[in-house]
Parts: C-alpha cells; structure tokens; sequence
C-alpha cells in the first residue's frame, strides 16, 4: 500500500491529472469559439453550414453523411483556430527567446573544442586566440 501511495503523490501523477483538467477545460474554450463565434460568422457570409439534414437511403439504410460533415467542418475549424492562434504564436515566442539567449562560448579555431569567448588561450591545445 506504501508504494501505491508514493505512486500518486509523486509529480507524474498530479501533473498529469492537472494536464487532463486544463486541457478539457481548454478544449471546451475552443469548442465555444468556434461554435458561438466562428460558425455564425461563416453562416453570415456563406448561409447556415448546418449539414445535418443531408441523408443518403439505400433501400431500408438511412446514412446520416451530413452528421459527418458537421463533424469534420468543426474538426478543421477547431484544428485551425488551434494553429493560428495557439501554435503559431507561441513557437514565435519560442524563437525569439532562444534567439536572444546570450552566446557565452566559441570554437577554437585550432582544435574546434569549447572556450568561454573572453579567452585568449584555448585551455585544450593552449593556442592563442583572439578575445571576443
């Protein structure tokens, strides 16, 4: 019982679980945007994008293809909202932080090992460098 404790105590679990919950209540904010926001804007310019009235009968067999295609319509909505404006921007972000972490080292020309870029011997091959 002692390790079954530890198990849900430990960082994983907590973590995981605090994933799960932001993620679905993240998942329900995009679901609305798009659903209260995104739908009536195209509907506005394009009609009602309402499907689910489209069936297909082939002798007794109803299909309800239209049921699909408002799935798949939000899916592409959901997965581009999801893309332009979560994605894109945060690995912008991303970029622009890593590009102004400040260089601290170099190469030696000599031996291609690692120097701090104040040096002016390699501590490797002990050739003279220019100080940076």
């Amino acid at each position: 019982m002692s390790g079954f404790k530890k198990f849900l105590v430990q960082g994983n679990v907590i973590d995981l679980a605090v994933a799960v919950v932001i993620g679905a209540a993240f998942g329900a904010i995009v679901t609305s945007f798009v659903a209260d926001l995104l739908t009536p804007l195209i509907s506005a310019f394009g009609g009602l994008p309402d499907f689910s009235s489209l069936t297909l009968t082939v002798g007794e067999a109803r299909f309800k293809y239209g049921n699909f295609l408002n799935t798949l319509v939000s899916f592409l909505m959901i997965a581009a909202v999801m893309y332009f404006l979560v994605i894109r921007p945060y690995t912008r972000y991303k970029e622009a932080r890593e590009g102004r972490e400040e260089v601290t080292h170099r190469e030696c020309p000599a031996c291609l090992s690692e120097i701090p870029r104040a040096a002016s011997r390699c501590s490797h091959c002990c050739v003279e460098v220019v100080p940076v």
